[in-house]
């Protein structure tokens, strides 16, 4: 039944499928015993499963009572197995009204999307995993998070779904994952769109608030569900009744009004506080009004207050961005702060029909006094919010979306202070490259991913088959960002798009006179949205995922062209300086062959930027240089130059050169005919200056690499970077004093100690000592430690008078 579920979830969905029964008769060997199998979404979670044993009347053989099966039920018996039909069946129609799943379905679709990720990897893998799936039943387990009126969260694995009285929910949530088979916890919250449109409140603010930092205390991934109309709106709907309108003229209220106001019995009968009022006694009637200056109601949650918890909230999205992982599907139309959630977080999921907006388009109609939009879709859906680059993935429906979620988490560490873990890939880390970049433009997704050539046959590219997943794919167009695998091991990507490619921007409905642009961006350039982009995925792979960063350097500058120098590119391209400057995993720049990097767009990805982190890596046939050969000629190695070359090597030349006066006209006609020829010697030797031979004699490049083997050596030194960051984290925290680059030093002398200068760049060789050696740096760290601790312990004394040190030594005697 589970596996039938899986398989047809798209199909079930779309059906609206609540109910699934089947009846069928177990031999036991001591008889046969009559099954009732259900799945039912009548009691919250979306078809959860259920068993029972029935007990059949001995006559008429109906069944009489139905007793539950399973280890934690004890065998409970009902006299009907069927919920009733209520509030949760209401909800979930309410939610599918407007396009949405419920927000506790979600749980049901989480965990039929674990058992479809485990059957897609045990089948990829095969017996290489040496695992086995969880037992279904402990696949995943969430437990709700209620908050106490003293502000505290507690969890509640039995809470009743649909009991919540506000429109957020959260959930504390355990997952068995192929990649944490011993389990992994995240934090899901998700607004609740049957309760007051879910929209926020001071209440919801409040919940949100104490979920996000729940999450960001335990160091856990927080995933958002957005399907919310925004700040919430009211009035002071008890005074609605009551109020008067103080006219101009009594007889005429087309002269307008001067206030409006309350009778003073009126005025008696609301709570002090409720409104602000000031007596005034008209002259036209004689009466004494209450004429009223502000409403502020006695319900808390109206207006402004909404305003300041969606600050509140605003502000605790961004945190938590910096200080753990954060994802937000938009599940559903998702306003105002709702949209803002989900940017604030960086990491965004957009279903087809859930558009982010700050405004809805009748009001924008009506503020431009004319129909102009017809659906929120044109302000807000995946066809704008993909090509702007708000949106990371745009997907077709909740289960591809909660697919997309846990396909992401599967890069994520367990937790915001860890690393990723590898996992076992039938892809051999050691196998060579096949496909090749070329000279001629390609797609660089070939080079990561791989791709079927025109013979049918498979090229496999840098990463582990079927492994890359693309991120902001229509915005930025001239750079690929993404995650993949190498040997199994999670990584973040930036690669370079050779071809010519389109940055479309639409006409505005608003403007009848405006038009759609289309702009050419050459391949090999950074442009202002590209370089943004880049900037925007180096931050993402290093808050919450904390990934290693490789970098397929192919770059020839930047744009600066008037347009692209308006359009901020000189500020996108420092952020990136910015964003590797404070990465705190390794960084791996590799300029892949037939690539080149030059000018500044090498200057805002060179390793002095991150000393600690990056490093610098050419193919044997990459280029790298200030110039490409042509523009350097046309400074260095001019015409003039180039005929001082020919009359030097030309036989021809030389020979005239004897009489240069009589020969001055063939001399004239030789230069000429070999002027085309030695404008390619001077490109060419422009071009030795740009060679891999060069860079690395520069120290600028830490080796020169052979593409089809470049595979296998970045396994080996990723593999042995990542375990020399865990011992520099453990040094640092047990080391008085230590800072990652002096862990780093200490390292490196022990290794080169060990092995020697030389033999201490052999990666596997190195790895293998500390996976297998830990001992030898345990007694490092403790050396370290005891030395610093003497030496922090001497200057703490030395810095004291005679008697405080004679006492401080007094008490050490005792």
């Amino acid at each position: 039944m589970r596996g039938f579920i899986t398989a047809n979830t798209n199909e079930l969905l779309k059906l609206r499928v609540d109910e699934i029964e089947v009846r069928l008769r177990c031999d036991i060997g001591s008889g046969i015993v009559p099954i009732r199998l259900m799945a039912s979404s009548m009691s919250g979670q979306w078809l959860k499963l259920e068993m029972y044993r029935e007990e059949l009347n001995p006559v008429t053989g109906a069944a009489i009572r139905f007793c539950t099966v399973g280890e934690e039920d004890n065998g409970t018996c009902f006299l009907d197995p069927y919920p009733i039909t209520g509030t949760i069946q209401r909800k979930r129609a309410a939610a599918r009204r407007i396009g949405t799943t419920y927000c506790y379905d979600f749980l049901g679709l989480v965990e039929k999307q674990l058992v479809q990720d485990w059957t897609t990897y045990l089948n990829e893998t095969g017996s290489a995993a040496k695992m086995q799936m969880p037992p279904l039943d402990k696949l995943f387990k969430a437990e709700e998070l209620i908050l106490s009126q003293e502000g505290s969260l507690t969890r509640d694995p039995s809470r009743v779904v649909g009991t919540n009285q506000i429109g957020m929910v959260a959930w504390h949530c355990f997952l068995k994952t192929p990649e944490y088979p011993d389990g992994r916890e995240i934090v899901m919250i998700a607004n609740d769109c049957t309760v007051q449109s879910g929209s926020f409140g001071v209440l919801e603010d409040d919940f949100f608030k104490a979920a996000s930092e729940y999450a960001r205390m335990n160091a856990l991934p927080r995933i958002y569900m957005a399907c919310n109309s925004g700040a919430r709106i009211g009035l002071v709907e008890e005074v609605k009744p009551y109020f008067k309108v103080g006219w101009n003229d009594e007889s005429n209220p087309t002269a307008g009004f001067k206030y409006l106001y309350l009778t003073p019995d009126d005025f008696a009968r609301f709570p002090e506080g409720t409104v602000n009022a000031r007596k005034v006694l008209d002259e036209s009637s004689g009466e004494v009004r209450m004429v009223l200056t502000d409403i502020i109601g006695q319900a808390h949650g109206i207006g402004v207050e909404n305003l300041r918890g969606s600050g509140m909230i605003a502000g605790e999205t961004s945190t938590a961005y910096t200080e753990t992982f954060t994802l937000s599907y938009v599940t559903g139309r998702s306003v105002g702060i709702g949209a803002y959630l989900c940017r604030l977080g960086q990491r965004v999921i957009q279903m087809q029909n859930g558009p982010l907006i700050l405004t809805g388009y009748q009001a924008l109609n009506k503020l431009l006094g004319r129909e102009v939009y017809t659906s929120q879709d044109q302000l807000g859906g995946p066809q704008v919010m993909m090509p702007n680059g708000i949106t990371h993935m745009e997907v077709l429906d909740d289960r591809e979306g909660v697919a997309a979620i846990t396909k992401w988490l599967s890069y994520v560490p367990k937790t915001a202070s860890s690393l990723p873990v590898p996992t076992v890939t039938p892809d051999l880390p050691n196998r060579k490259i096949a496909f090749k970049p070329s000279k001629t433009p390609y797609d660089p997704r070939s080079m990561l991913a791989g791709h079927i050539a025109e013979d049918g046959t498979w090229l496999s590219g840098f990463f582990d088959k079927g492994s890359f997943t693309e991120t902001l794919q229509e915005w930025g167009k001239s750079v690929v960002v993404g995650r993949a695998r190498l040997g199994g091991i999670p990584m973040g990507v930036i690669a370079v798009e050779t071809r010519l490619m389109e940055q479309r921007i639409p006409a505005d409905p608003a403007n009848p006179e405006s038009r759609e642009t289309v702009l050419q961006q050459a391949g090999q350039v950074w442009f202002p949205d590209s370089a943004y982009k880049t900037a925007t995925a180096i931050q993402d792979f290093n808050n919450g995922e904390n990934l290693p960063l490789m970098i397929f350097a192919n770059w020839r500058g930047f744009s600066g062209g008037t347009r692209d120098m308006y359009g901020e590119i000189l500020k996108f391209g420092a952020m990136i300086v910015d964003q590797l400057r404070v990465y705190r995993q390794p960084v791996f720049i590799y300029i892949p062959p037939n690539g080149e990097l030059r000018g500044g767009a090498w200057v805002v990805v060179d390793p002095t930027i991150n000393v600690e982190q990056m490093e610098m890596y050419a193919d044997t046939e990459a280029r790298g240089g200030i110039l490409e050969p042509p523009g350097i000629c046309e400074v260095k190695y001019r015409a003039a130059d180039q005929i001082r070359t020919m009359h030097r090597l030309d036989p021809g030349l030389i020979e005239l050169d004897k009489d240069p006066q009589i020969n001055s006209v063939q001399i004239a006609e030789r230069e000429k005919q070999l002027l085309p020829l030695y404008l390619q010697v001077a490109h060419e030797f422009a071009d030795l200056h740009d060679r891999s031979g060069r860079m690395k004699a520069k120290g600028v490049i830490c080796e020169a690499l052979k593409w089809e083997d470049s595979r296998e050596f970045f396994y080996f030194r990723v593999r042995r970077r990542l375990a020399e960051e865990r011992i520099i984290s453990e040094y640092v925290a047990e080391v008085p004093g230590a800072d990652h680059a002096m862990a780093k030093r200490g390292l490196t002398e022990l290794v080169e100690k060990k092995f020697g200068v030389d033999k201490s760049k052999d990666n596997l060789k190195v790895l293998s000592w500390l996976e297998s050696d830990p001992r030898s740096v345990r007694k490092w760290i403790s050396a370290s430690k005891h030395e610093k601790t003497i030496s922090l312990v001497l200057d703490i004394m030395a810095a004291m008078d005679n008697s405080t040190r004679k006492e401080v030594l007094k008490a050490l005697k005792k």
